[in-house]
């Protein structure tokens, strides 16, 4: 029986998600059970799944937040600012702030590493990528002043994304100091809005 109060909103998705990377850091991804997860987050299995239907979704818990971002990026942008413009705002913004999606958060590194050790993190990280490119199509579609093939521009702008998260991790897990890689993770995201810009 669950006990009182674990079942609650965000407050108890935040704290089972920090017991489940500290966990996931210290010992890695595969040999932690859910069940450990949740008595280190105080609450039952079964609530932990009611807040996070897949083990992997423990620790790639900010899927939800990316597709908010790509959401705003499509529908917040000002008139007569044009997608590729909105989107690079958006993520030199979360570069800037050093946001856990931009990849040159202080935790990266560590997320990098376990990610990289766990086929299963692999595979569901690709799955999100999947989502978040037909998300990003989808609004593109329904979106009037935009002008152009939402699937490429999703697909392009997703799998460069990617690119460059790639890269960046291969550089810091290698031992590549942050402040020399940020320059370059930064011109990597310029190249890829010049070539959505310009090339489509």
């Amino acid at each position: 029986m669950p006990r009182t109060g674990e079942r609650g909103g965000p407050q108890t998705r935040a704290r089972i998600a920090e017991a489940a990377t500290r966990l996931f850091l210290e010992r890695g991804y595969d040999t932690v059970t859910v069940a450990e997860v949740a008595r280190a987050a105080g609450v039952s299995s079964v609530t932990v799944f009611n807040h996070f239907p897949r083990k992997e979704d423990l620790f790639l818990d900010r899927a939800d937040d990316a597709v908010d971002f790509l959401r705003s990026a499509v529908r917040d942008r000002a008139p007569g600012v044009d997608v590729p413009t909105s989107l690079r705002a958006t993520v030199l913004r979360l570069v800037d702030t050093r946001h856990p999606l931009s990849g040159v958060n202080d935790r990266s590194l560590p997320f990098f590493r376990t990610v990289a050790g766990s086929p299963a993190l692999i595979a569901r990280a690709r799955e999100i990528a999947a989502d978040l490119q037909q998300t990003l199509a989808d609004e593109l579609a329904r979106d009037p002043a935009f002008e152009g093939d939402p699937d490429l521009l999703a697909a392009f702008f997703v799998a460069g994304y990617g690119t460059v998260l790639v890269r960046t991790a291969r550089r810091l897990t290698a031992g590549d100091p942050p402040d020399a890689v940020l320059p370059d993770h930064r011109a990597g995201l310029d190249r890829l809005f010049a070539a959505l810009q310009y090339g489509l």
